[in-house]
């Protein structure tokens, strides 16, 4: 496996309690950066759905391969807490290198408090709190961080912004919200890489496959009919953008949406396991 260094970097990780936020934060950190670990969970006993994982153990285990890990607690819906964490990654580091956005909703209930398991209902039987999470705490909280990240980059003339995305951007997934907000994610994405292109600032969305997080493994757990032979594990995605920060050619790739299995090939790199999941596409994702 092709060893991604960056050392020196810093990078801020949105959403790094659980699941891919906390597989990025850990792919950073195998490659020497120092990474901000933010999100809400600090305790256990705040955590959503009482899902495993808080920005504290994040930042531990960052430490422990070798790179920085700083916790940091934010609502990303809070605008204030938002412009305090990035005050904080200015007065204490000069800069940034390196933005993730993971933050999301829309996941939780899936099932309601009648019994009713409503995420693959047509539009008209959703919820509408399942719209106002995904473009609330998912869409809004990428672009809050995106603008705050955007103006420490664009000082610096350098820097990396990355959006987590998915194939429901471009095809019918079972869910009319889900398949909006990230058609959405990606043109936040090439919007923001078309004004930011002269400052030196890339922006990417990025395409996870199948992702064993904590909520993908309850649900297994569960009887979920999910294959897993393909899957990837968290911190492959982390070994994605880590490449892809690693990049000197990172400007050729922006405003586009890149496949982390297909930078698994091209980078030379593997997951944690030794393997190397075969890419989704636009036919069989």
């Amino acid at each position: 496996m092709v060893k991604m260094n960056l050392g020196g970097r810093i990078a801020l990780v949105a959403g790094a309690s659980r699941g891919v936020g906390r597989g990025v934060a850990l792919g950073l950190g195998e490659a020497g950066a120092v990474v901000y670990v933010a999100g809400r969970t600090r305790a256990p006993e705040e955590a959503s759905e009482g899902l495993p994982g808080t920005i504290e153990e994040t930042a531990r285990m960052i430490d422990d391969l070798g790179g920085r890990g700083l916790a940091v607690q934010c609502d990303f819906r809070d605008d204030a807490a938002v412009h305090s964490l990035f005050d904080r990654v200015s007065a204490e580091q000069g800069g940034l290198d390196l933005l993730v956005n993971c933050v999301w909703g829309g996941y939780e209930g899936m099932v309601e408090a009648d019994g009713r398991y409503t995420w693959e209902a047509p539009f008209w039987e959703q919820p509408m709190w399942r719209w106002d999470a995904m473009f609330e705490a998912g869409l809004r909280a990428a672009y809050s961080a995106g603008r705050l990240a955007a103006r420490l980059m664009t000082a610096r003339r350098s820097g990396l912004i990355v959006n987590m995305s998915y194939w429901a951007a471009r095809k019918y997934m079972g869910n009319t919200a889900y398949g909006v907000s990230k058609a959405a994610t990606d043109r936040l994405t090439s919007d923001m890489a078309s004004e930011i292109r002269p400052y030196g600032v890339a922006v990417v969305s990025l395409y996870p496959g199948l992702v064993r997080t904590e909520r993908v493994m309850r649900a297994v757990e569960f009887g979920a009919p999910l294959d897993l032979d393909q899957s990837e594990s968290p911190q492959f995605i982390g070994r994605a953008v880590a490449a892809l920060a690693a990049d000197p050619r990172i400007m050729e790739r922006t405003g586009r949406f890149l496949v982390a299995a297909e930078l698994a090939v091209e980078y030379d790199f593997t997951d944690v396991d030794g393997n190397r999941p075969r890419a989704l596409s636009l036919e069989s994702a």
